[in-house]
């Protein structure tokens, strides 16, 4: 009898030792549970956390120095493709997702599991990946005025990155850039800080648009096809002095205020996740390590409580030179208010370096603690606990023709006509779709990676149309003339060729080669070398009109008067067929100038409203056509018009006369 007792109370103790290990197994998983408030997950996780699990969150590495052991080992809380990176040249999504997934798994498998969150550049579509749909750059789609198209090119981007299995952009720039010397200037919507603040519009594109009842500040992404935006790059970069990259914008508070911070404002109120500190400095202070501006006014002011990223060895370049001191740059940065640092390929030195700063109390823990909690904010509250693993179930977004559709329809819309015609009264453009012949010439027509420029599949863009997939304007044209019309293309034809040959009018195509960064700074600001000779050339023989492929306004005064008509063309990527649309017109031009175009560059820096202001063309010039359609519904109109009131007329000299005769 007693043996049996025991037995039972055994079977007891083991039954009650399950239920209780139960319990704290549903208690440790609690920061796992979707059910709780995302509150409620953070404190729970960071209770469970070391201080090398914490550190670890707050690095970013490139894909070149990752796999699954380090994601496991050193607690990476994020991993990121640089400029050109990527699984292996012209990778598929599968290939991509393929990539992000095995990095995650290893993250998955350290001690909390928590996931690491993959991020890219998507400047103009995504922009790294073999066969993406690629928009045109900023600098054009500033020219639309059309927030609208700019949030449904964020929708379209975000599908595209998604199908890739990556859930986070470091888009959108939102620079004002106030000197076109600069080498980003094509990263900008604009000179003016309106513009740019309306064009924020594509972060709820990116990330869907925020709850009715959205706390301000709090980060935002809408699911599975939404990803997490980075506003960069804070701030004051389109400012710097001559527009030399990375370097000093020298203004005053009411300046940086009025003019470069409004845009990070609106960000914010849209719910963007993260935002991106600038290489340059504000009055001599490095942005990386401007306490006052980061966690003082964005954090503290503005209110912003997702996380706040370093650029590409963003803290190696707060010395000078740069890792001339690398301690200093981790501890100056940390305490001004990044939390998660974009290391890339060093992180064993920058974790050691900074577990030595915590440790040592140099940098309090609360600071450590504050910048997890909100690279878990963003993780938490776009999913990544639930869905941390990619699939390839959006695949087929990659590249779409809806997508490609769109980009086309965002090419028109950037398009500034500039001029139109040697005189009003003879408009060259639209051009006729059948005649006998017609000349494209220039080293831009038949060119993808000049006609898409930086920032496309390689940092520094490609030469040559093998890259990615696309239609050159060339293409465009060939399909948009009749087809009894012969297009004949020559890239730098002599005088003689063009004279010969009795074309009725030619296209030429001119401009910059692709740049990214400081490599496009410049202070001449002038086109190819071939593109004043093919100017001259064949609009010195022939009606012509000139499309200028550029990442901003460049040398043109001296060969206006040569041309008939003059498009700028901003830098318009994949879909050439948005330039024909609006040259055939297909559809008629609308663009305005979002930049101020320039006589010479001795007179910059030079933006609208400033007292010395002279421009060839002023900020929102834009000559506007009719589409063909439109003028021939006019024409017709005008026509039945005519024709009844000479009807009348007759009728009412008929009757007048009948009347006469019968007095008579």
């Amino acid at each position: 009898m007693s043996g049996t007792l025991v037995h039972l109370l055994g079977v007891l103790w083991v039954c009650w030792w399950l239920a209780s290990t139960g319990e704290a197994q549903t208690e440790y998983l609690r920061y796992k549970d979707p059910k709780q408030p995302v509150a409620t997950r953070i404190k729970d996780l960071m209770s469970r956390m070391t201080v090398e699990e914490k550190i670890g969150q707050m690095v970013q590495i490139d894909r070149s120095v990752a796999n699954a052991k380090v994601m496991k080992t050193s607690f990476i809380g994020s991993v990121l493709s640089g400029g050109g990176s990527e699984p292996l040249p012209k990778a598929t999504a599968e290939d991509w997702v393929n990539m992000i997934n095995e990095f995650q798994k290893g993250a998955l498998e350290s001690r909390l599991g928590i996931p690491m969150i993959y991020g890219i550049d998507a400047v103009h579509g995504h922009n790294n990946v073999y066969n993406a749909t690629i928009f045109p750059h900023n600098v054009g789609l500033g020219c639309t005025r059309d927030p609208d198209l700019a949030q449904r090119i964020g929708a379209a981007t975000a599908l595209e990155v998604r199908a890739t299995g990556i859930p986070y952009v470091f888009a959108p720039c939102i620079a004002v850039c106030r000197d076109p010397r600069w080498g980003r200037c094509y990263e900008s919507y604009s000179e003016d800080a309106k513009i740019v603040q309306e064009m924020t519009a594509i972060i709820p594109g990116l990330q869907g648009s925020i709850p009715a009842n959205s706390r301000k500040g709090f980060p935002y992404v809408g699911g599975k096809t939404k990803v997490a935006a980075c506003a960069k790059h804070f701030v004051g970069d389109g400012g710097t002095v001559k527009g030399v990259n990375e370097n000093n914008t020298l203004i005053d508070w009411h300046g940086l205020l009025s003019i470069h911070m409004p845009a990070y404002s609106d960000s914010i109120i849209k719910g963007v996740s993260t935002v991106m500190v600038s290489y340059s400095s504000w009055n001599g202070v490095k942005m990386h390590a401007n306490r006052d501006l980061v966690a003082g006014f964005l954090k503290n002011t503005l209110k912003f409580k997702g996380f706040v990223i370093s650029d590409w060895q963003g803290i190696d370049r707060i010395t000078s030179p740069p890792d001339s001191n690398y301690t200093y740059s981790v501890q100056a940065s940390i305490e001004a208010g990044v939390d998660m640092v974009m290391v890339p390929f060093k992180y064993d030195e920058f974790i050691q370096d900074l577990t030595i700063l915590v440790k040592s109390n140099i940098i309090p823990m609360e600071r450590i603690d504050d910048a997890v909690e909100r690279i878990l904010l963003v993780k938490f509250t776009m999913g990544l606990f639930e869905n941390p693993l990619a699939d390839t179930s959006l695949v087929n977004e990659l590249g779409s023709q809806e997508h490609r559709d769109l980009a086309r329809e965002a090419v028109r819309k950037s398009l500034v006509l500039l001029k139109n015609g040697k005189n009003e009264s003879t408009p060259l453009l639209p051009l006729p779709k059948k005649v006998p012949k017609v000349l494209v010439a220039g080293s831009h027509a038949d060119n993808l990676g000049y006609q898409c420029g930086g920032w496309t599949i390689k940092w520094q863009g490609f030469n040559g149309n093998s890259d990615t997939r696309g239609t050159t304007i060339l293409s465009a044209i060939k399909s948009a003339v009749d087809p009894s019309t012969e297009v004949v293309y020559r890239d730098n034809p002599d005088n003689e060729f063009v004279k010969s040959n009795n074309f009725e009018y030619a296209i030429v195509v001119v401009g910059e080669p692709p740049y990214a960064e400081t490599a496009g700074d410049s202070t001449t600001l002038i086109m190819m070398e071939s593109g004043p000779n093919v100017i001259n050339n064949v609009c010195g023989t022939v009606k012509c009109v000139v499309v200028i492929i550029s990442g901003r306004p460049i040398v043109i005064e001296p060969y206006v008067s040569t041309i008939d008509a003059l498009v700028a063309a901003w830098l318009p990527g994949t879909e050439g067929q948005g330039v024909t649309d609006v040259l055939f017109g297909d559809y008629g031009f609308t663009g305005k100038l979002a930049r101020t175009w320039f006589k010479s560059v001795d007179q910059l820096p030079m933006n609208v409203g400033d007292p010395h202001y002279d421009p060839l063309y002023p900020f929102g010039f834009g000559l506007t056509t009719e589409s063909v359609k439109d003028l021939v519904a006019r024409s017709t109109s005008a026509s039945i018009g005519v024709r009844a009131s000479i009807f009348t007329i007759m009728v009412t000299l008929f009757i007048g006369l009948y009347l006469t005769g019968m007095q008579n």
